[in-house]
């Protein structure tokens, strides 16, 4: 315990990767509050704003992915590639890590390429069912992979798996709010059954066009909603919304900050299938229809969807077919009492809780013993 732990955290890009990565970051301060922990992301990126608000320091590095439609454009990423692997070099001589953990996303490529090339004993955590290319490409070189789904030793060598689940944030796992106050909270009425419709911070244009399309069919049903548009799209749909005053059952919003309150108020959520949106609803034991994005690599999000889809423990839309159906499903199940209660139980049993507190006894352990993992 003399000695102070330094531990690098890398990656991001969405906040599939970030929430993860704050999460393990707050385990390993919990339990070593001497830590010192610094983040490794992307300039530009969503993480270079979101993990000094959760009260840690970022460098970012000048890296980007490659551009398939203009190869031309990629003479300008080779650079910034080999420019990131200079200043992770550069980042990891004067910080001189312990340890380093990747949860994917570009920076944590070349941070932790340059960590197991110093010697340092590498960490990540591949939060899907289908892993991301940088993790495949990293695993041969690290000490540990932390994985959420069962079969993963078809991408990672299976001695150095180790199922722990995703972290998520604790604030969805803390409120203390009752269904009603949640329902209050976003001025609904506390008898009524409601569905909560969430496609992203940013929106997604799927997820608003179902429920552009059936606002004869919400307003019918006797059902409430919570419909969280996105900021990109918030605009144009309070616009075409401005002669509906007939649809007070729908609380229109651009970005919900409380997402515990609303998974506490909602008897279903439509959502997509990003890992750490699945990992939360297991840990609730929320009934949830999963909406695929399709615009996600190696079609990740469905692999995902899938997974809990094969047990019973949620229903699917593909993208394609959501704006027809997606909502006539989830006014359909939301009123089967039985349906619901089935689906809550079986999405509860492949929760892993004390996920983030798992890694972080790990990632402590390779610092400690200088990479040397027990089996």
């Amino acid at each position: 315990m003399d000695e102070k732990l330094r531990i690098i955290i890398s990656g991001g890009g969405t906040g599939g990767h970030i929430f993860p990565a704050v999460s393990i970051a707050n385990a390993i301060r919990a339990k070593r509050p001497d830590a010192e922990i610094l983040f490794v992301g992307a300039l530009g990126r969503m993480e270079m704003q979101r993990v000094p608000a959760a009260g840690y320091e970022i460098v970012g590095l000048p890296i980007c992915g490659f551009d398939r439609k203009n190869m031309l454009k990629n003479i300008a990423v080779l650079y910034k590639i080999w420019k990131s692997q200079r200043m992770a070099r550069n980042i990891i001589r004067r910080f001189r890590p312990m340890a380093a953990v990747g949860v994917g996303g570009y920076a944590s490529g070349p941070t932790l390429n340059e960590c197991a090339k110093h010697g340092v004993p590498c960490l990540i955590q591949e939060q899907n069912s289908y892993a991301g290319v940088t993790n495949k490409i990293l695993a041969k070189k690290v000490e540990r992979i932390c994985v959420a789904y069962d079969g993963m030793e078809r991408f990672f060598p299976a001695d150095k798996i180790m199922k722990t689940g995703n972290p998520v944030r604790q604030s969805l796992l803390d409120t203390k709010m009752t269904k009603a106050e949640a329902l209050r909270s976003f001025g609904l009425d506390e008898g009524k059954k409601t569905i909560l419709v969430v496609g992203g911070s940013l929106g997604a244009r799927t997820m608003n066009e179902s429920v552009m399309q059936h606002l004869d069919d919400i307003k019918a049903s006797g059902v409430q909603m919570i419909w969280q548009t996105g900021k990109y799209y918030n605009a144009s749909i309070s616009e075409s919304l401005k002669g509906r005053t007939d649809l007070p059952m729908l609380k229109v919003t651009d970005f919900i900050s409380d997402m515990g309150a609303a998974y506490k108020a909602a008897d279903i959520v439509i959502s997509r299938a990003g890992a750490s949106s699945i990992s939360e609803f297991c840990l609730i034991g929320k009934p949830v229809i999963l909406v695929p994005s399709p615009n996600v690599a190696e079609d990740h999000q469905t692999k995902n969807a899938m997974a809990l889809v094969n047990k019973d423990a949620a229903l699917y839309v593909s993208d394609a077919d959501a704006p027809a159906q997606a909502v006539a499903l989830a006014l359909k199940t939301v009123k089967d009492d039985a349906r619901l209660a089935a689906l809550g139980a079986n999405i509860k049993k492949l929760a892993l809780p004390d996920s983030a507190d798992t890694i972080a006894d790990e990632v402590i352990r390779l610092a400690l013993n200088g990479g040397k993992v027990g089996r």
